[in-house]
Formats: C-alpha cells, structure tokens, sequence
C-alpha cells in the first residue's frame, strides 16, 4: 500500500458518519447491503448517505455491486486488511506491533507486546 491511499482511507474515517457507516458494512461482512437499509439503520437521509458511499468508495473502503434494482455495499476487506498492515508493518516500531503469520490457523497475527501483561498479572474474569 502506498502512502497516499493510507491518507485517503484515513481522512474518509476520520468522519463521523462515514465511520459509522463503515462499520455498519463490516457487521454485514461480504454479503452487504443495500444502501437503503444503512440509511434507515443509521437514519441518514439517502442523498446524503450517497455522498458519503462516494468518498468511501473513491479511498477504496467500500465496495459496490448492482444487484437487481438494488445497489449492495460492502467494506472492502482486502483493502483494510492491507491498510491495518502498512500500519503494523511501516507505521509502528516492532516493539511496539508486529505481524506473524500463523500457518496451521492460515492467518496473520497482529503482536502488541507493550500490551501483554506480565507473567502472573493477567486480568481474570
């Protein structure tokens, strides 16, 4: 990821509706949904969430695929995923974050050691 697409997907969140909406479409996860459904969850007149759909959809959050009569919306969660990992990777010091991939789950693993509790102090629920 360069440098560039970080600012844009970062200023495109750094609003409070569209951040609301982003996280509206990650609970829906790959299946989406139509736009009329986050305006009515969320209450946000339709123009208006058009607009931010737009600005999501040109820093590359968000998705969009005709279905119907329909358009469906979904996060784009290869871009974020490479967005949570230019961060890990390039933004933060390694004592601080780093990524380890787990084979045998076929997943990368986000480490932040400066947050594990020391050896006998774990919080117990």
């Amino acid at each position: 990821m360069e440098s560039n697409e970080a600012v844009a997907a970062f200023d495109a969140l750094s609003q409070e509706t569209r951040l609301r909406v982003f996280r509206l479409l990650v609970e829906y996860g790959q299946a989406g949904t139509p736009a009329g459904t986050l305006s009515e969850t969320l209450g946000i007149p339709h123009n208006t969430l058009s607009f931010h759909l737009a600005h999501m959809s040109h820093a590359g959050l968000v998705l969009s695929q005709r279905e119907g009569r329909s358009i469906i919306y979904r996060a784009n969660f290869e871009f974020f995923t490479d967005l949570i990992r230019y961060m890990v990777k390039d933004c933060c010091r390694m004592e601080f974050a780093s990524i380890r991939e787990d084979k045998k789950r076929g997943c990368s693993v986000i480490e932040m050691p400066s947050y594990c509790p020391p050896k006998g102090k774990e919080k117990t629920r």
